[in-house]
């Protein structure tokens, strides 16, 4: 279905003030010019700007302070998650495409950040193994987390945040116990290789 004229303008808004942010190199915390300032600066309707404004702020990309104004917050995932979830995970279908999708994030994951774990961080993920305080979708969460950090790749990072938490109520969420043992294995022996073969042995049914 084509877009509205209204959706177009809507959408080019938007467009507009990520550009803003960007070009001033604006982060966390900084503020934003006031509704008429923007409206002044894209040549856009007061109304068409707080629109945007409105939708930026229920997706948690900016907050308003009452009394003070815009500012830019630090993303989390969370209220796109809450937002989207009902309308991405319709019917069995998708979520078992999420959960595939999900895996090979994190086989990729596993395998980047293979050069770039210490033993600390062995250590760390063999701690996260045993501590009985986390629940088992706790601990395949803080897990990953920690390979996605180590990974080095932002976007890869974020994308498996993200896929993590629409995929938090799933009962496939986590593997088998050993999957996590013989992960750390292969890296504590360096056999890269064995990534790999790991993931295909406990992921494809």
């Amino acid at each position: 279905m084509p877009m509205s004229p209204k959706q177009k303008v809507y959408q080019e808004i938007l467009q507009e003030i990520r550009k803003f942010i960007d070009h001033h190199d604006l982060k966390p915390g900084d503020k934003l010019p006031s509704e008429r300032e923007l409206a002044d600066r894209l040549q856009a309707g007061r109304s068409s700007i707080r629109e945007a404004l409105r939708a930026m702020e229920l997706l948690g990309l900016i907050e308003t302070k009452h009394g003070e104004g815009t500012f830019i917050s630090t993303y989390r995932p969370y209220q796109t998650v809450e937002i989207l979830s009902s309308f991405i995970l319709q019917g069995n279908g998708t979520k078992k495409d999420l959960l595939i999708s999900k895996r090979i994030i994190e086989k990729e994951c596993a395998k980047l950040a293979y050069k770039q774990l210490t033993e600390d961080d062995l250590q760390k993920m063999e701690s996260l193994l045993t501590d009985s305080k986390m629940s088992d979708t706790e601990r395949h969460t803080a897990f990953f987390t920690h390979l996605a950090v180590k990974t080095d790749n932002l976007l890869m990072q974020r994308i498996w945040q993200l896929m993590d938490e629409f995929s938090v109520t799933m009962p496939e969420q986590k593997l088998v116990d050993s999957f996590y043992v013989e992960l750390v294995d292969i890296y504590k022996r360096n056999v890269y290789m064995e990534i790999e073969n790991l993931f295909e042995k406990y992921t494809c049914s």
